[in-house]
């Protein structure tokens, strides 16, 4: 990788990311303290940050005041060590710009956001949701692209916004990440959201320079030291953890009930809690047999709890 960055908001940002998980107590709160000891396991496994509120942090389920704490918390819990993305994406425009807001006071060092799930799904009405979100303090904007399909000369007008200065890309057209990122004139930096395919994006050496993902939180250290070969050209290396990882990956998307990736944080000694409606709640039974396959495989790769 050769990703040579200046600007003072990029200093200490490249490596890997958990999108963290927003865990609950069982009466359905935040669950404070389970947020610190995340951190803490992500900390240990060589994490550059943790992006807060996203899609894995189950945003939408959250009330303004919920995200508010989960990022005052994590800056309480973070202690400067580590770089805090808080993603404000929100059905509402002003709900973002409240969130942005709260988030730059309180000490989070970037902003991110989806663009609009429900209303103005178009280019014009993300222009507008990005403008009004990133002009709304001086912290530097990520854009969360989820899924969506990059059109490199059209999404380029994105990076004229004020304070525009990042990607988390959540798609596999790296193609056209690497068109759009080389019509940029100014200084950007990009992550990876397949968890998956981190490797094969850090290979293209001039577009990623990290990755944001679920699995993070649970190995974190598979993720660190992918990026850390991949910087110093040891892809090789770096495959053979990429392989494990996608082992983990593959057990842990096996259900489209999410509730299921957050019991596998009890394998790590952390009780997140489940996910909240839509999603189910999972039996007793349905956890420890879940849970007894994922330390066979915890075994057989030689994972630490």
């Amino acid at each position: 990788m050769d990703i040579k960055l200046t600007e003072k908001c990029f200093k200490g940002m490249a490596g890997a990311y958990a999108a963290m998980f927003t865990p609950f107590t069982k009466d359905n709160k935040v669950n404070e303290a389970a947020i610190e000891a995340i951190i803490e396991h992500g900390i240990k496994g060589g994490l550059a940050g943790f992006y807060l509120t996203g899609s894995t942090g189950e945003w939408n389920t959250l009330t303004v005041e919920e995200r508010k704490l989960v990022y005052a918390r994590a800056v309480k819990s973070a202690r400067g060590r580590v770089k805090l993305i808080a993603h404000v994406g929100a059905n509402c425009t002003d709900d973002s710009v409240e969130l942005a807001r709260y988030a730059a006071g309180v000490g989070i060092d970037w902003l991110s956001s989806i663009a609009p799930m429900m209303y103005r799904t178009n280019f014009e009405g993300a222009y507008y949701h990005y403008k009004t979100i990133s002009s709304a303090t001086d912290l530097p904007f990520m854009i969360y692209s989820l899924t969506a399909a990059l059109v490199p000369e059209r999404d380029v007008k994105f990076f004229n916004l004020k304070n525009v200065k990042g990607m988390k890309y959540t798609g596999r057209d790296y193609y056209a990440a690497q068109c759009l990122k080389r019509r940029l004139d100014k200084e950007t930096i990009w992550f990876a959201g397949c968890d998956e395919q981190l490797l094969c994006g850090l290979a293209l050496g001039n577009v990623f320079s990290g990755g944001i993902g679920t699995t993070y939180n649970i190995i974190p250290r598979h993720f660190s030291t992918i990026c850390r070969l991949a910087a110093a050209g040891k892809f090789r290396e770096a495959a053979k953890w990429q392989d494990e990882a996608n082992q983990v990956v593959e057990l842990m998307i096996e259900s489209d009930n999410w509730t299921y990736r957050k019991a596998m944080m009890k394998f790590v000694g952390i009780d997140a809690g489940i996910c909240r409606k839509p999603f189910e709640p999972i039996t007793p039974a349905q956890e420890r047999a879940f849970l007894k396959r994922f330390a066979a495989l915890a075994m057989e790769l030689k994972l630490k709890g």
